[in-house]
């Protein structure tokens, strides 16, 4: 009855509350308007959300540039509130995950780009970047039966939110690195996108798994999803380091899941020649990225190094729900902090700023 009265509110509402970057370096609640649902949209209701590291780059380095008043938040499992009359497969009630990445499907670029970059480079990425995000007590999504994936029984809420971001993005710096039975892997950062990384390397038959990091709940999670050897950088050169765990043999993918404007090297002096590197770090600062020519053999040494963002939409979230269903990925180990109530979201925002050594992820239950 309490969430029904509630619908029903926000159905009249003309503005919502709303947590925004007010301008670089600023955030606070503000009241913005009741976004419009277009035909083949939806409105929803958070249930639950979580800050990402990205946001924080976004508002305190300013690397998408100003903006005023923009809402924040792309991580969000929620429930509609109201559907366009385009809309098909889904109805004010149902529980969603909302993917990070919303795309506009009938964009022209879907063919020859790739759904993340529709409407030109990273604009797949809509939410706190070119619209409004998810930290509102309600949020708009384009295109709702392409955009929105049915939340199944069998998962629950907190493992669902992790999907929609730290679990696309760590298995898509699998995807990028190709990684097959048998291949060694380094991945570099093992904050909760790295931890993904290395649960998708153990998945997709890596051998041997390093993990380079330093905080000890990071590296107990990573044990549990199928690091077998743990590099802390605190302890020396990280390249060394590896080097003489493998008897001075390169390793075959490299995963940059954390790091400064200089991983890059790190990672080209760690893999083989013929070998790839994946690159999931969202680079904040400088105009270029520093790498090592010797050890790229003068740029002709055929080690592959790919960046992406991270796949979304419908299907990516129903497939990666499959491997939470049927017991293959466990992401609620991320979760380390728990907050309650909308106002919680200003709280987890400033633990992701601060990032304590005990925290992997904070997540927010709105209700």
């Amino acid at each position: 009855m309490k969430s029904k009265m509630r619908e029903e509110t926000l159905k009249t509402a003309t503005k919502v509350k709303s947590f925004a970057m007010k301008e670089v370096g600023e955030v606070g609640w503000i009241e913005k308007p009741k976004p419009d649902c277009g035909p083949y949209d939806a409105l929803i209701r958070p249930l639950a959300v979580a800050p990402c590291t990205s946001d924080i780059h976004t508002v305190y380095s300013g690397a998408i540039g100003e903006r005023n008043n923009m809402v924040l938040g792309h991580e969000a499992v929620g429930e509609i509130v109201e559907t366009g009359d385009k809309v098909e497969d889904f109805a004010a009630g149902d529980k969603v995950i909302v993917p990070a990445i919303t795309p506009d499907w009938h964009s022209r670029d879907i063919q020859d780009r790739g759904h993340q970059h529709s409407g030109g480079m990273l604009q797949g990425f809509r939410f706190a970047n070119v619209k409004d995000g998810v930290f509102r007590e309600v949020f708009h999504v384009n295109q709702a039966d392409l955009n929105l994936a049915h939340l199944s029984p069998e998962i629950s809420m907190e493992s669902a939110l992790m999907l929609t971001d730290m679990v696309t993005t760590g298995m898509h710096g699998v995807e990028l690195a190709e990684i097959g039975n048998g291949d060694t892997v380094v991945v570099l950062g093992i904050g909760p996108v790295g931890l993904m990384a290395i649960a998708g390397a153990a998945i997709n038959g890596a051998s041997r798994i390093f993990a380079v990091g330093s905080r000890q709940v990071c590296v107990e999670a990573a044990k549990r999803y199928g690091m077998t050897d743990h590099i802390n950088y605190r302890d020396g050169d990280t390249v060394e380091q590896i080097m003489e765990s493998t008897d001075g043999k390169e390793v075959d993918c490299t995963i940059v899941a954390g790091g400064g404007q200089d991983i890059l090297k790190q990672a080209v002096e760690l893999t083989r020649p013929g070998g790839t590197i994946s690159n999931l770090v969202y680079f904040d600062e400088g105009k270029e990225l520093p790498l090592p020519r010797f050890e790229w053999g003068n740029g002709m040494a055929h080690k592959d190094i790919r960046g992406g963002l991270c796949p979304g939409g419908r299907v990516r979230m129903e497939k990666l729900s499959r491997l939470v269903e049927y017991g293959r990925l466990d992401p609620s180990h991320l979760i380390t902090h728990r907050l309650y109530g909308l106002e919680g979201i200003e709280d987890a925002f400033k633990l992701m700023k601060e990032k304590p050594r005990d925290m992997i992820k904070p997540v927010v239950m709105v209700e």
